[in-house]
């Protein structure tokens, strides 16, 4: 009965997670949210050349918000940021080239960035599913390097940041895969048993879940969320979930549909009335496990994912440069 009551939930959540879930659950949102002025307000945003990132950053650009976009392919990134500019006119758009997946490239960006800018927000966007199991040149899985260790290593690095801004916030774009993933510790790199990209990238957005949790008790001036956009028609979702993207491609959500939950929690005054730490879905905060799922961890792992993070974290610290 656990089994059919979890599969109805599921197909349902399913529904929602389509064009036509944000078409019903917009009705029911208030626009005034987020028609604000944000200017004299900083925000990063990680992944923002193109997908859910660049529609942030351009809906935070229209707002007058001072937006710092982090970006992997300069080439691309320069194309992004020069739309930015033009269709919002503002000419507070900052460019960083960074890949995600290199911890001490992180570290380097992120130890200049204190010494010359402020922040409010950041948004950690960047994230990649490769269908294969690749190393970096650190010898780390690429999954895992980008979409949790990166991840990691940005926010920590600029929790010091965060914490001297008025209204702080952390949002990170999870997703819904993440609902048949338990955490797990023993294997954070996938190198036992089979290698499949989709249930990798689905434990790394679990692991981005209890991060949150994590940093939302650990720092309290900061106001930390967690979300999923949705099924999105973005070029990550094209290239690496192709059959997906043929069978979907008629039901998928825009990217600002999918971006606008990131954009009510980054400048809304309405999101920093709910707790920090919360998992959300078209502006509403929602469970982080299916009904009856065997998908909860022990606190012992939770807090073995913090400290296994935190020995990667600082081993490539010590070996950055500057």
């Amino acid at each position: 009965m656990s089994w059919y009551r979890n599969t109805v939930w599921f197909v349902k959540g399913l529904r929602e997670y389509t064009r036509g879930g944000y078409e019903s659950a917009s009705k029911h949102f208030n626009p005034a949210d987020v028609e604000v002025d944000v200017a004299g307000r900083s925000f990063l945003v990680t992944g923002a050349n193109s997908g859910i990132g660049k529609a942030t950053a351009k809906e935070i650009a229209r707002r007058g918000g001072t937006v710092h976009l982090v970006c992997r392919n300069k080439e691309r990134a320069e194309v992004a940021k020069e739309e930015i500019v033009t269709e919002t006119g503002n000419q507070n758009i900052f460019l960083h080239i960074v890949d995600l997946s290199n911890p001490k490239e992180i570290w380097k960006f992120a130890e200049k960035f204190q010494n010359e800018h402020k922040l409010n927000v950041l948004i950690n966007n960047a994230g990649c599913m490769v269908n294969n199991r690749e190393l970096t040149e650190d010898g780390l899985e690429k999954n895992f390097a980008t979409n949790t260790l990166g991840t990691y290593i940005m926010t920590t690095a600029l929790v010091p940041l965060l914490e001297k801004a008025a209204d702080a916030r952390v949002i990170t774009v999870s997703s819904g895969g993440m609902l048949v993933q338990k955490l797990n510790v023993s294997d954070l790199q996938s190198g036992s048993g089979t290698f499949d990209g989709t249930m990798v990238y689905a434990q790394n957005k679990r692991q981005q879940v209890v991060l949150t949790e994590q940093w939302a008790k650990a720092h309290r001036n900061i106001h930390f969320s967690v979300m999923h956009p949705g099924w999105a028609d973005t070029p990550a979702v094209r290239s690496s979930m192709p059959d997906f993207y043929e069978r979907m491609k008629n039901s998928l959500r825009t990217e600002a549909q999918g971006a606008d939950t990131v954009l009510w929690l980054a400048v809304s005054a309405e999101a920093t009335k709910l707790p920090s730490g919360l998992f959300f879905q078209d502006r509403q905060p929602v469970p982080t496990h299916l009904p009856l799922a065997y998908t909860h961890s022990p606190p012992e792992d939770e807090e073995k994912l913090m400290e296994v993070l935190e020995e990667f974290s600082q081993k490539f610290k010590s070996v950055s440069p500057g």
